[in-house]
């Protein structure tokens, strides 16, 4: 059984020969924080499948490749350099910063 942080948020870092999907180029964006749904890890790769609803309200499973852990610590040291906002919709919690 895998178990899942009720506060979880990632952020996409696409990478350039990662498995497909791609998701930046199916409605994500680098500036946001997800808020992560679920998790499915198919028993035929050692990959895991974050669950993501994109910028067009689309449910997807993005390769935890693409992800990387959203934190505080993150946004405070880039916070120069980039802000993340995260998404904000009645169907999810509200980010945590």
């Amino acid at each position: 059984m895998t178990s899942l942080e009720s506060g979880l948020y990632v952020r996409i870092e696409e990478l350039d020969n990662g498995p497909k999907p791609f998701p930046l180029t199916n409605g994500f964006s680098m500036g946001q924080a997800y808020r992560a749904l679920g998790l499915y890890n198919p028993s035929e790769t050692s990959d895991a499948y974050f669950v993501l609803s994109n910028d067009r309200d689309e449910i997807w499973f993005i390769c935890n490749r693409h992800v990387r852990a959203y934190t505080n610590y993150y946004a405070s040291a880039k916070a120069s350099t980039r802000t993340l906002k995260c998404m904000t919709r009645p169907a999810l919690a509200t980010c945590c910063v």
